[in-house]
């Protein structure tokens, strides 16, 4: 993790729903500060810087706040997001201090291409680990290159950096290499664990166009024998 991101930060002293409403007007974002048995700090912060450093720290971004003169780290633990605009409307953080150890959920990024007709599948995208909290790995890399079917990786088998110790079990798996499997088969299975979970499903105007196709072939065949 690179140097935290200094922010300078305003006091807030209006709240409710309104007050709220009129910081995100002028581009900025409110924000609480929680930790270390202090009361809450709730903030003001700079909308388009803060959201860059967000960006660029990835899960577990680590800022530099500047309160008043007074700088406090703070990791960020919710980032609560407008689902229409796509606008930050609320962070919440928590405050560390410089060779403190946080325990956080790293993601799982993973690369390279697995050997042909095989099915990557990634059962756990973050894996818990305890680092400190100016040093928190932004991300773990998986490397699949060439993966036969049958290959498996496990959380101990992440290169976690030096000062990062495993919180997860260490058989938790990480990544799976199955056989590709075909629509048809895929098709089949999905209707066998339906039928096995009771699951009905409404027929299809083609399934019924059918139905009415064999059954009107049926009474044709059925007379014919009659005759």
């Amino acid at each position: 993790m690179s140097a935290p991101e200094k922010i300078v930060a305003e006091s807030r002293t209006e709240f409710g729903k309104g007050a709220a409403r009129r910081i995100r007007r002028d581009n900025k974002i409110p924000a609480v500060v929680y930790g270390h048995g202090n009361e809450p700090v709730h903030v003001i912060l700079p909308g388009h810087q803060t959201m860059m450093a967000l960006k660029h720290g990835g899960a577990n971004a680590l800022l530099a706040l500047d309160i008043e003169g007074s700088e406090q780290l703070a990791l960020t633990k919710d980032i609560q997001v407008d689902p229409i605009r796509r606008v930050i409307e609320h962070l919440d953080f928590v405050a560390v201090v410089r060779g403190e150890k946080v325990t956080v959920d790293v993601p799982i990024h993973v690369t390279g291409d697995a050997a042909p007709d095989t099915l990557v599948v990634t059962e756990n995208t973050v894996v818990s680990v305890e680092a400190e909290a100016t040093h928190i790995p932004e991300f773990f890399e998986v490397s699949v290159e060439g993966a036969a079917i049958g290959t498996q990786i496990l959380a101990k088998d992440l290169d976690l950096p030096s000062g990062t110790t495993l919180l997860a079990d260490e058989e938790l798996l990480i990544v799976n290499v199955t056989e590709q499997i075909s629509a048809e088969a895929l098709e089949a299975e999905l209707e066998e664990a339906e039928a096995e979970a009771g699951i009905e499903h409404d027929p299809s105007d083609d399934e019924i166009a059918e139905a009415q196709e064999e059954a009107i072939a049926e009474d044709a065949a059925e007379g014919t024998d009659s005759e």
